[in-house]
Formats: C-alpha cells, sequence, structure tokens
C-alpha cells in the first residue's frame, strides 16, 4: 500500500514559498510557541521569522492546507477548550475561531481532501471541518480515552488514531456501501469499521511507515515501541526502545530511520527501521515535544519545548546543524506551500 505522506507534513518542499516570504525551494516552517500563544512562519533557508501571529490560546499542533493559504491551530487547553484557530498566511493574521462546540479537547490535526481532520480528546471521537462552508460535516467516537494524534489517508477510506490513555490505537475504515463495490466514496459519512489494538502506556507519537506497512507508536510511559501491522491491524513487535516521556515519532521520508522525541530526555532518538534497534542518540537541549521530516529528507526540525527553540538535524550526518529562536516553548510544526 502505497501512500502519500504530504498529509502529515503539511506540504512539499517544492515552488514559491508563501507571498512576502523570500523565494527559496523551502517552503515555509510553521512553529508554535505554547507560552507566547504564537503561531511564527520561518523562511528555512535563512532560518529567520518573517512573520508572526496569535494562536489562540494553549496552542499545540499545527496543519496548513494543501495550497498553503491557510493553517489551523488546535487550541487544547488540557482536554477543555473547543476552538480551532485558522490562520489568513499571505497576509498573514488570525481568523476569527472555529467553534467546535462540545467536541473539545482538540489536539491533532490533518489536513486531506480539502478537509481539516481533527481530533476532540474531551469527546473522544475525531472530526471533519469543511473550510468551504465553514461546518464541522463529519464526527465518529472512537470510544477511546484521550483520542490524540491523527492519520487520514488521502482517499479519506482509512483513519489511524492514538490513544493516550486506552493505550490503544484505532484503525478506523470506511464501509462501501451498496451499489459502489470499488470502494467508499470521497464523502466522510456512512458506516466505519473501527479496530482497536492494544499498544503501550501513554501512547502518543505514532507514524506510518512510507510503504504503508507499518505503524510505529510511541508510548511514553512505558518507554516503548510499538510496531502495529496496518494490514492485519495487529501488533507484531515491541521494542524496549527505553523512551520514557516519548512525545513523537517520525520516520524519514527514505523510510530507513525513525526518530523520536521526548520531554524527558535531552536527547533525541533515532531507530534503524529494518534492524528495529537504536542507532545513535543526538542531544538536542532539555526535552523536545514536535518533530517534523524536511520531505526532500536533508533535516528533521525538532521542538525543544524547554529550551525556548527548535533543533535543526542534519540528516546525513545525523548531527545538530542549527537552531530556530521562534518563541517560548515551541511544540506544533508543519509546513506550508503557496499553490
Amino acid at each position: 500500500m502505497k501512500v502519500n505522506r504530504l498529509c502529515a507534513s503539511g506540504a512539499l518542499l517544492l515552488g514559491s514559498v508563501l507571498p512576502g516570504h523570500a523565494q527559496t525551494t523551502g517552503g515555509a516552517l510553521l512553529v508554535l510557541a505554547k507560552t507566547d500563544h504564537t503561531l511564527s512562519i520561518v523562511d528555512p533557508s535563512t532560518l529567520k521569522v518573517t512573520g508572526q501571529v496569535p494562536s489562540g490560546p494553549d496552542p499545540h499542533e499545527v496543519i496548513a492546507s494543501d495550497d498553503g493559504r491557510f493553517a489551523y491551530i488546535s487550541n487544547y487547553g488540557g482536554g477543555s477548550y473547543n476552538t480551532i484557530t485558522p490562520v489568513d498566511l499571505s497576509k498573514p493574521q488570525a481568523l476569527p475561531p472555529i467553534d467546535l462546540g462540545a467536541l473539545r479537547g482538540a489536539h491533532g490535526l490533518t489536513y486531506v481532501g480539502g478537509k481539516l481532520w481533527f481530533t476532540a480528546e474531551g469527546a473522544k471521537a475525531v472530526g471533519s471541518y469543511d473550510p468551504a462552508s465553514s461546518k464541522i460535516d463529519w464526527i465518529l467516537g472512537t470510544g477511546q480515552n484521550r483520542t490524540h494524534m491523527i492519520y487520514m489517508s488521502p482517499d479519506l477510506s482509512r483513519f489511524i488514531t492514538t490513544n493516550v490513555a486506552s493505550a490503544t490505537i484505532t484503525i478506523g475504515e470506511k464501509v462501501a456501501p451498496r451499489g459502489q463495490p470499488n470502494g467508499p466514496p470521497r464523502l466522510p459519512g456512512g458506516d466505519w469499521n473501527e479496530t482497536v489494538v492494544p499498544v503501550g502506556r501513554g501512547a502518543e507519537g505514532f507514524d506510518l511507515s512510507p510503504d504503508g506497512k507499518e505503524i510505529w507508536v510511541a508510548n511514553a510511559q512505558d518507554g516503548t515501541i510499538s510496531i502495529v501491522d496496518a494490514t492485519e491491524k495487529k501488533l507484531i513487535q515491541t521494542v524496549e526502545a527505553n523512551v520514557k516521556g516519548a512525545n513523537r515519532l517520525k520516520f524519514t521520508p527514505d523510510g530507513k530511520q525513525v526518530f523520536v522525541s521526548s520531554l524527558s530526555s535531552p536527547e533525541v532518538a533515532i531507530f534503524d527501521a529494518a534492524g528495529r534497534k537504536e542507532a545513535k542518540r543526538v542531544k538536542i537541549g532539555h526535552g523536545a515535544a514536535g518533530l517534523l521530516m524536511q520531505p526532500d529528507g536533508a533535516r528533521a526540525f525538532v521542538a525543544c519545548t524547554p529550551d525556548s527553540y527548535v533543533a535543526i538535524i542534519d540528516l546525513k550526518s545525523l548531527e545538530v546543524a542549527g537552531h530556530i529562536e521562534a518563541g517560548k516553548q515551541p511544540d506544533g510544526l508543519a509546513w506550508a506551500i503557496r499553490k
């Protein structure tokens, strides 16, 4: 199963950057600062902040629209807030918040098929927001505690979430309606089958391998990595990874390595994907949260929350190559490209 991984990173590093930014092939890097309540727009060539806007309260995750015109920020509040803040990146300026009503604790975000997909921890649910109609057009409960991060497939037929307090992941698959034997339509409504797969305690950050075959899940409380067969929807291995407090996990674009950040560790742990073993640890500060790969495979960006900078790791040398100052307590990271 070949997957399009742009939905996780926000945009491919090709073409022109957002209006008002230096012309590079690096797009625009988006950085949330939790203490400052800001979204910074960074030119990845100069590593300088070129724009900054209010993020709304307690910003945690950010994603860009497919055309790079807008960004969306989840206002988490430990599961109590019920808003997502949109940003017009061309100005740049924050727009009126999206009211999620009873769907509290928005956290994980992805943008696929012209829609914003999100988790709502307080409601134990995932949902879809349609910017064209300015409405939430789909909600599905998971029945799991702290439904946290989300992946949606490019054809809108499958989603994956982690459920932190339930120590599980949910794999949701659209049921093809009668008269459409070739697969589900591109509409979110209808019947879904959900498979709940037990993983480790504190399951939070996860990623789907570039070939679509495996789901790797970082378990913060156990310090382990759970590897799930994406087709069989079964746990196939638990790696004793020694990554207590693991926050995020990402494959490199070539699928050869897996990076794990931890708020409890001064290092990013790097694992060999084929061998399923640790390859290296890179010192980045006093802990980290957000983790983002540059899609061309040149660099990784790590939000070092306690140190209030974003560390840049060269993916060839696997060493820290620089830092970005983009506000206090950075967390969520994403790419944006104007199309």
